[in-house]
This record gives C-alpha cells, structure tokens and sequence, in this order.
C-alpha cells in the first residue's frame, strides 16, 4: 500500500482568478469561501476571482485567501476515502502549515481562518515597520548563500538564509540596503539569478518578533487536537501531533529559517511513495523533483 503525504502552498503562490477551475469543478468548494467571508468580513471569492491584484497580494488577504483554497481544493479528496486511508504525514510551506493543521484535523476551518488573517494582519505590521524583503538565490548551495549573506550584510542590519526550499533555490531575508547589496555580490560570485521576492517584508528573521509574539497570544485562544496525521514542521523538519507542540513550533516559525528541503527528505525516508500539492500554484511538485527526481506528485487545486 502507498505511503502519501500532503503539501500545501504558502504565500507567493496566489494569483488571479484561484478558485474558478475549482468551483466550476467541485461546486461544493465555494461553501468554504463563503464560510469564510463571514469570518473576514469581506468576499473572498470575489477577491480572489477579480481582485484588484494588489489588495490579494497584500499579506493580510493572501494568506486567508492561500487557506481557504488549500482546504477546499482538499475537499475533493476527501470523496476518496481509500485514498485518504493511506495518508502518513502532512506538510506546508511557511503559511501552508495551516493548511496541513486544518487537513489533519488540529484546528476548525474557522478557527484556520481567524489564524492566518491574525497572521497575515500581524506580518504586515511587522513589515511595515522595518523597511526589509526577501529574494530567492538560484545556483548556489547553502554554504554559499551564507558567504552571500556575510559579505553582503551591513553593520547592524540582518541578512540571513530564510527559506532552504530545494537545492539550488534558497530563499534570503532582510533590511532593504542589504538586500540590494547582496544582488550585486550574487552576480559577482556567480550565482545564476537573484530574484526579489514580493513580499511584504524579511519573513523568517529577527524583524517578525513583534509578529511572532502577536500570533503567540493568538494561538493561547484556540483549540487544537492531537493531528490525525503526523505534520513536519518547517523549523525542524521532524514529525509532530501535539497541540503543545504546534503552539510553540508556529510561533517560532516566524522568526527561523524555513527546512522545507528537509522536510520533504524526512517524508521520503519514512516511505512516502506519493505526494499530493494541494491548493495554488506547482512550485511544491517542482521543489520534490529538485530532491528526488522520481518521487510522484499530482496537484489537486485549479
């Protein structure tokens, strides 16, 4: 019998029109962007469908709206409970790990959704407070990015490994005037591209704290149940089903590197024989085939 795993998307996968493909596909999907709206206060499938862009694009309405998209996108296999039987662990990168929270039953759809608007709402702030962003080094290895990092970061500002996503694609994080450095200082080292990232901040640094310390409090107030399937956490890549556990671990990711190239690696060495992405986007299936390249992944979503 397969092993399977889930994996959802996180922030940057969203786009124009999401949703569409779907409801068109499984009408039953739009009940939870409805259930949703009542929460956010605002029509999400409205704004997901129609925009304008940069109000999705803004942190505090992509996230709900990544979500929302994941778990409804999931709803479709849930017709399938065989397939469902076989189900060994769950994953998301960065804002997906509420996606795989909902999928494993740790947290109610609703209170999924009150979360990533809390955080999305929270790291925006953040942002706002310190000029910093992100970008995406492709062709160097880990120890390379850290040599990037190092000659490029200035006195008293961050710059620092953010997101281990594949080999050769690993994200960075920091204040803007290092960032900007650390584009010039790529080219001279050789790396094959550098690409700024558009996101709101330096996720994944020191500058969340104020977030970090915000979503802490935010999840005191929530239930969360033991997970039906074992979730691999982005700070450490290892297998987790305790509410304490997800507390603390999602608090804490704010502020750490992403192990997503870990995480997948764990799920591979454990067996997992078949992987789904579920929600927005590709750029999980593309990442698996980066680590193993005949590892199996189909993509449930639009």
């Amino acid at each position: 019998m397969s092993k399977i795993a889930l994996l959802f998307p996180g922030q940057g996968a969203q786009q124009l029109g999401m949703g569409r493909g779907l409801v068109e596909r499984f009408p039953d999907a739009k009940s939870y962007f409805d259930r949703a709206s009542g929460v956010l206060g605002y029509d999400l499938f409205e704004l997901c469908l129609n925009g304008p862009e940069e109000k999705l694009n803004a942190t505090n309405h992509s996230q709900p709206a990544l979500f929302v998209h994941s778990v409804a996108s999931l709803a479709s296999l849930l017709a399938h409970p065989d397939l469902m039987d076989s189900v060994v662990h769950v994953a998301g990168l960065s804002l997906g790990e509420y996606s795989a929270l909902a999928a494993a039953g740790v947290v109610s759809f609703e209170d999924g959704v009150r979360l990533v608007q809390e955080r999305g709402l929270a790291m925006q702030a953040a942002a706002e407070a310190v000029p910093s962003g992100m970008a995406s080094v492709i062709g160097f290895s880990v120890e390379q990015v850290q040599e990037l990092c190092d000659k490029a970061r200035l006195d008293n500002e961050i710059l620092q490994v953010a997101n281990l996503l594949c080999p050769g694609n690993i994200a960075i994080s920091g204040h803007v005037a290092s960032l900007q450095k650390a584009e010039s200082v790529a080219a001279e080292m050789g790396a094959t591209k550098f690409i700024r990232l558009s996101v709101a901040g330096a996720f994944h640094t020191a500058i969340m704290n104020s977030a970090s310390e915000r979503l802490k409090q935010a999840l005191k107030n929530v239930e969360m149940k033991v997970a039906s399937f074992g979730l691999i956490s982005n700070v450490d890549a290892s297998n987790h089903t305790e509410p304490a556990d997800f507390r603390d671990l999602l608090s804490r990711q704010l502020v750490s590197p992403v192990r997503w190239e870990d995480s997948l690696r764990a799920m591979l060495a454990n067996g997992v024989d078949q992987f789904y992405e579920i929600g927005a986007g590709r750029v999980l299936a593309g990442t698996l085939k980066r680590v193993d390249r005949k590892a199996a992944c189909e993509c449930v979503g639009d």
